[in-house]
């Protein structure tokens, strides 16, 4: 039987089996979004660096899980200190919590809850990943994401989240992560690309996705962790307003998918599977911070007009010349811009809180506390991230060299390589293979190329 617990007042929330359960679950699938995340972007590089964006995302599971617990979560939701930060001894190294200390107001552990939070904080840096493909050094990957998840990560989330935190004062809405977490990656994308430049052969090589099939996986896995990334983000299951924004994340990502796939056949001719499986993250990111303010209708519009605004901003990249391996800014920051302001818009009042949106008699106000979330977190994410990269930049280097990177990163930085073609001639003998020339290994070259 568990210990009673003796340190909570009559009054006070008891621990519940259930909404601790439910929290459990949905921090495993948070955490199974990482991987699912690296899937996506592995298979939309070229072969020759598949390994090396796999490796980005899981990185970040090891590096940030480290940091969240020495001193992470303390400063993300520690006691806070000028409404910038918190801290609070006892959440350094997790070591002064109890276990069945409840997080304030809420009927779930205080582990509980900063293990979910956790895998928020693990993919965040993980996403801007997908902006740097085929270029930097692990190494300096490693350090930047270090340096970001503490200077970044950390207080912004107070910012938003925290109780004491600015941006959560001034009463602006963000569910599960559009300001924090999206745009946040986005806007570091971003600052990190102005910094280290270019792919070799931008706008003049073929960069084509090299396995559609790992792309669509890795969006299913994403679209099925997000579930638990939305609807557990209100810490429990008592009053509907999770489950309100569980229904909220299948309708809006339905609608973003149906909306890029029309820009794609409207604008390209074709109906493409990176078109389905980008539309499906963009109403996911979209949905994020505005799922426990709307309707299932608020939601098609939502995810609608995400789809189609992210759709047309990957475009942006080869206008003004910036190289966006794999959309991040257009689809992350896009999608969670628009989803944050759309709360301005689109609040009914009913759900999580009874902030109303302008459609909804609500005037101009909550539009106007989002705006400043929006840009605050954009500002401060892509200022301070161009500096970091900068500082990684000018000590360890940042860059692999060029004829690493023409020859393949997956080589350079991992000795690997995602695949083994040396057995794909199948049905001969030892000998005859060993005597007959290696067509795969020169397929791969070419691939390569």
């Amino acid at each position: 039987m568990a210990p009673a617990i003796t340190t909570l007042a009559a009054d006070a929330p008891a621990l519940s089996a259930a909404n601790t359960g439910f929290m459990l679950i949905c921090s495993a699938l948070v955490m199974l979004m990482t991987p699912g995340l690296a899937f996506f972007y592995g298979g939309m590089v070229r072969v020759k660096s598949t390994l090396n964006m796999l490796m980005m995302s899981f990185v970040s599971l090891g590096i940030v899980t480290i940091l969240w617990v020495l001193y992470g979560f303390s400063i993300a939701f520690g006691t806070d200190v000028g409404s910038v930060v918190g801290w609070s001894s006892d959440y350094v190294g997790l070591s002064g919590i109890g276990i069945t200390e409840l997080w304030d107001g809420y009927t779930i552990p205080v582990y509980v809850f900063a293990v979910f939070q956790l895998m928020f904080a693990v993919i965040t840096p993980a996403l801007i990943s997908g902006a740097l493909a085929d270029r930097v050094k692990f190494t300096a990957w490693a350090l930047f994401i270090t340096l970001w998840a503490t200077v970044v990560y950390f207080p912004v989330a107070h910012w938003v989240w925290g109780s004491g935190g600015w941006l959560f004062e001034m009463g602006v809405i963000d569910f599960a992560g559009g300001t924090a977490v999206h745009i946040n990656a986005g806007a570091a994308a971003l600052g990190v690309i102005i910094v280290i430049g270019k792919r070799v052969g931008f706008k003049k090589d073929p960069m084509r996705p090299h396995s559609l099939p790992l792309v669509m996986l890795g969006a299913a896995l994403l679209w099925f962790g997000w579930f638990g990334f939305n609807a557990g983000s209100w810490l429990g299951n008592d009053d509907g307003v999770g489950a309100v924004m569980f229904v909220n994340t299948q309708v809006a990502t339905a609608a973003a998918m149906l909306a890029w796939l029309a820009y794609e056949k409207i604008r390209h001719g074709s109906f493409t599977t990176l078109g389905a499986a980008s539309g499906a993250v963009a109403g996911l990111v979209a949905i994020t911070p505005a799922g426990g303010s709307v309707s299932p209708l608020g939601a098609i519009a939502v995810g609608a007009v995400a789809g189609l605004l992210c759709a047309m901003a990957v475009g942006l990249k080869y206008k003004f010349g910036y190289d966006d391996s794999l959309d991040v800014v257009g689809v992350h920051l896009v999608g969670g811009v628009v989803g944050s302001l759309l709360v301005g818009l689109f609040a009914t009042g009913g759900v999580q809180s009874d902030a109303k949106g302008l459609f909804y008699g609500g005037g101009l106000e909550q539009l106007g506390k989002q705006a400043v979330g929006v840009f605050a977190v954009l500002a401060y994410s892509l200022i301070v991230s161009a500096l970091l990269a900068l500082i990684v930049d000018r000590t360890i280097g940042m860059r692999v060299g060029e004829d690493d990177e023409v020859s393949g990163i997956d080589q350079v930085e991992h000795a690997e390589t995602a695949y083994d073609f040396s057995g794909a001639g199948g049905g001969t003998s030892s000998r005859t293979t060993a005597a007959a020339p290696a067509p795969a290994v020169t397929q791969n070259k070419k691939v390569d190329a």
